[in-house]
């Protein structure tokens, strides 16, 4: 494509900057990622660092950015175009990440919570086509949800809508970055699958068995816990298990509440497909009505790591001059 126009998605996680030139029909033309720390001028320095790549690549093959789109995982005022609160990235309570776009793209740009531009780009061209009311759900460093009502992009009141990762799950549960105590973040995060797994290995001698004990066999993260149940392992699908009744738990209580028609799974920890959705089926089937359960399909992500870059470029295709 030569000289059309063409749209930027950016989505900004506690550990990574991910930035995509998108095409009119969400097409990802170019896409790029940089490593960040909970740091202001880290943060700024690889948002500008990936933009300015995007920037020249555009450039090259004369394509015009009409407008760009930014999530960032947090509170955001939809109004004011700024993070009130971030509890897994503070910094980007500190800096202005519209104003550093639009410096470097010269486009105008709008600033939106990172699962709600998810939630659109998973309406607008993945898995939830043609759904009218949605839940998109990531599990990731942190649980974030965006939500579609009547074929809209629903905020609230003060646009903070969907902070479903902290939602209350146990009451005497552990502290929780956002001031609460038993959040399902506490319990069903990246991070807090990590360490159950751990606290499980350390007190329990049959544990043990589970190939992620062995010593010098690498990191423990999510996806590898992830991998190790895909190939069977029975710890691991235990803890797979355990994380996917809890968020079951949430999930259904929202299904009780909305009535939606679907409910898509995203985010690093989905590498285990059915290995988690399978548990948090379950979990709905037991506790939400029959009727709202058996209407509303659970699946995984279609767009993954994806759907942030494409929602954003595609929410300003549609809100932005």
């Amino acid at each position: 494509m030569e000289g059309g126009p063409i749209y930027m998605g950016v989505d900004v996680s506690a550990t990574t900057v991910r930035a995509a030139l998108v095409s009119a029909t969400g097409e990802v033309y170019e896409i790029t990622q940089e490593a960040i720390s909970d740091d202001p001028e880290v943060v700024l320095r690889g948002v500008r660092s990936s933009l300015e790549r995007l920037r020249e690549r555009a450039r090259e093959r004369r394509w015009v950015i009409r407008s760009a789109g930014v999530g960032v995982p947090g509170l955001v005022n939809a109004r004011a175009q700024r993070v009130e609160a971030a509890p897994n990235l503070s910094s980007l309570v500190k800096v202005d990440v519209s104003r550093e776009v639009a410096d470097v793209v010269g486009c105008p740009v709008l600033i939106e919570n990172d699962a709600n531009l998810a939630a659109y780009g998973e309406f607008v061209c993945g898995a939830a086509q043609g759904r009218a009311n949605v839940i998109y759900i990531a599990v990731g460093t942190g649980i974030g949800a965006g939500l579609i009502c009547d074929g809209k992009l629903y905020r609230g009141s003060l646009g903070f809508a969907g902070e479903f990762g902290h939602t209350t799950v146990d009451p005497e549960g552990l502290p929780c970055a956002c001031g609460n105590r038993g959040c399902l973040e506490t319990i069903a995060s990246g991070p807090n699958i990590v360490r159950r797994a751990r606290e499980r290995l350390f007190r329990d001698r049959s544990s043990s068995l589970s190939r992620l004990a062995v010593p010098g066999s690498g990191e423990l993260t999510p996806e590898r816990i992830a991998t190790e149940a895909l190939n069977g392992d029975d710890f691991s699908l235990m803890i797979l298990e355990q994380t996917g009744k809890w968020i079951g738990i949430a999930v259904a209580n929202v299904i009780n509440l909305l009535d939606l028609d679907m409910v898509v799974l995203g985010g690093g920890v989905m590498v285990a497909g059915d290995l988690l959705l399978g548990p948090i089926i379950a979990e709905v089937k037991r506790r939400a009505f029959t009727a709202m359960a058996a209407h509303c399909e659970i699946v995984a992500s279609l767009l993954g790591g994806r759907a942030g870059v494409i929602g954003g470029a595609m929410l300003a295709r549609d809100t932005l001059p």
